[in-house]
């Protein structure tokens, strides 16, 4: 028999004792929208697609009661006319793409000018919003040098363009908070961090992460008639409190709850609490690629059922973020109706058959 005393942290997979019932929930209340999902293939090591069967998926939408999901990898030009052709002209009502700028134009003197007039061609080729990645104020930098932060006023008139061709902008800004923190004995995310470097910030010449939080409240408020969707919980799920405060303030910002189900159950109350305040600004999201019926079942559990201490990540020995399990949140039926779809369905200006109601200018 081994000697214990040797274990490694990262082989322990401590099974809780404790005798908890737990409610199996295969499909949602209320129909739904995955309004956070990558189904291209700019994020596949091999660039195949990350739906590789379209079949398939759309039988495990089916399913669950999936109406759509929003692909997020768009990206531009002749990218987002494959995905396009892939999903949504294929599949009407089932996908709803949205497209990415090239932020490296940035760097030249026209950048500002080509980057509107791309987003324009994206919205003329059926773009359904707009999508912008953390590296924007990570890595991009301008003609001279420095890094490009979202609350750039250079920035301004690309989302307001946004807002006037009626796209919705999903923005994430920043990772976790403990990514942003040493990666010491003290951080629980340590063994992410061990395991993927790159994902470490708090290096010299980033921007901290409270830096990168005012700069996305500054660009919101710079861009009032644009609508802006929090990526991963208004990209603060570690302080729910500064999340209500922001969607208090600003009525043009409204958040998704993809990929932080690890922080929203391990403050049940807090999440309730602000799911509640703030249901008109909330939607349903996985960020779960490839999907699964797991990762269906696990959302509908968090959000429908009173259950206590259950894993987020069912399919994982160990949680692959935080080494802890959720409470779920017993959502009532009319909040569940508006985080579902509704929400997502007003925002993106879709019917329950996928029309565009309003098309936008």
């Amino acid at each position: 028999m081994p000697d214990l005393h040797d274990l490694r942290l990262a082989d322990y997979a401590p099974r809780p004792s404790v005798a908890i019932p737990g409610t199996h929930v295969a499909r949602p209340r209320h129909r739904c929208v995955d309004a956070h999902n990558h189904l291209g293939r700019w994020l596949t090591e091999d660039g195949g697609w990350m739906a590789p069967d379209v079949g398939r998926l759309l039988a495990l939408m089916d399913e669950h009661d999936v109406d759509a999901i929003v692909n997020l990898d768009g990206m531009w030009g002749a990218e987002l006319s494959a995905n396009l052709d892939r999903y949504d002209r294929a599949h009407p009502g089932r996908f709803l793409t949205f497209c990415q700028l090239d932020w490296d134009l940035l760097r030249e003197r026209d950048g500002v000018e080509r980057l509107v007039r791309s987003l324009k061609d994206s919205h003329s080729r059926g773009a359904r919003g707009l999508k912008v990645w953390k590296t924007l104020g990570l890595k991009y930098t301008g003609p001279d040098g420095r890094l490009v932060l979202p609350d750039d006023p250079r920035l301004v008139p690309v989302f307001a363009a946004a807002g006037d061709l009626g796209l919705p902008v999903l923005i994430h800004t920043a990772d976790p908070v403990a990514f942003f923190a040493p990666a010491d004995r003290h951080n629980e995310r340590l063994k992410e961090l061990l395991a993927n470097p790159d994902w470490q910030f708090a290096r010299d010449g980033l921007p901290t992460f409270a830096r990168l939080m005012d700069a996305l409240e500054n660009l919101v408020a710079s861009c009032p008639d644009t609508t802006f969707i929090g990526a991963h919980v208004g990209c603060f799920a570690e302080d729910l409190r500064w999340v209500s405060r922001m969607l208090d303030d600003h009525p043009n910002f409204h958040i998704d709850i993809a990929g932080r189900l690890a922080e929203l159950g391990r403050r049940p109350r807090a999440a309730r609490e602000l799911l509640m305040r703030h249901s008109d600004r909330v939607l349903f999201g996985t960020d779960a690629f490839p999907l699964s019926a797991s990762a269906y079942r696990t959302h509908f559990r968090f959000l429908e059922t009173a259950d206590e201490h259950f894993p987020y990540a069912p399919d994982e020995e160990v949680p692959p973020q935080g080494r802890w399990a959720i409470s779920a949140l017993a959502l009532p039926a009319g909040v569940l109706a508006k985080v579902y779809a509704g929400n997502a369905r007003r925002l993106l200006r879709t019917g329950s058959d996928g029309a565009v109601l309003d098309p936008g200018k």
